[in-house]
């Protein structure tokens, strides 16, 4: 493991996540501190699925975060500025046809380009830690099939791409969100998140509990749910609808 500053680069580990988990359990991690892996063998997803990634060729990075000044009901905020990091670092490289998919996936046009997963450390009332893992499409350009709609950046530009780079830039753009996060900055932070939501207006096919229906995107709420127009019910938790 090569170290500089708050950026450990890692060969191969089964979660970059999973190891900063431990890193913040033995006391070894500081606010802001990222983790880099050239190699995950069991990359995590949301909801329990597994992120796929090819050795060499992409970004795995998690970063450790104090979630000072934030709530346990506010783990949203935290959310909104990490994929507003994230858009601020795919949009500076592809350019236009960044969004954010709700919650905080990161596509291009059509396909999804990175993910975000965090977990938290909550000890009694308190929100110890956030571990923010990030995973980024960089120089892979052949997906499995079940991936059918994943990009990379590769795949948009045509270029090549030094993925420890791009992952230091990608720490800096994070941490520069979540830095300025604070109760004056938040209004701004969400309206800005919902600026770049994936199919804002537009109508588009859900599907909740085998039936598909169709409904327009509104925007997400400050505490996460999903806002449509067009049926029933007009706000909808994660997981409750794809």
């Amino acid at each position: 493991m090569n170290e500089t500053a708050l950026f450990s680069i890692l060969d191969c580990v089964d979660s970059t996540n999973n190891y900063a988990m431990g890193q913040v359990h033995a006391g070894l991690a500081k606010h802001g501190q990222a983790w880099f892996a050239h190699e995950q063998t069991e990359g995590k997803g949301q909801r329990g699925k597994k992120w796929q990634t090819v050795k060499g060729k992409n970004i795995a990075l998690t970063i450790a975060v104090l979630p000072s000044g934030l709530k346990i009901f506010q783990q949203f905020r935290l959310s909104i500025a990490v994929s507003l990091g994230c858009y601020d670092f795919f949009q500076g490289v592809a350019g236009i046809g960044t969004s954010i998919k709700w919650p905080n996936d990161i596509y291009f046009g059509d396909r999804k380009a990175g993910g975000i997963l965090i977990e938290n450390i909550i000890q009694g009332e308190t929100w110890k830690h956030a571990i923010v893992g990030i995973g980024f499409n960089i120089n892979q350009v052949s997906f499995n099939e079940e991936l059918g709609n994943a990009t990379s950046l590769k795949q948009i530009t045509g270029l090549d791409y030094d993925t420890v780079t791009l992952a230091k830039l990608l720490q800096v753009k994070v941490m520069a969100r979540i830095n300025a996060l604070n109760e004056n900055t938040f209004p701004s932070f969400s309206a800005e998140y919902n600026s770049y939501l994936y199919k804002q207006g537009l109508a588009v096919k859900l599907k909740r509990d085998g039936v598909s229906f169709e409904a327009i995107i509104r925007g997400v709420t400050e505490t996460g749910k999903l806002k449509v127009e067009g049926t029933g019910e007009n706000e909808f938790n994660f997981g409750e609808v794809q």
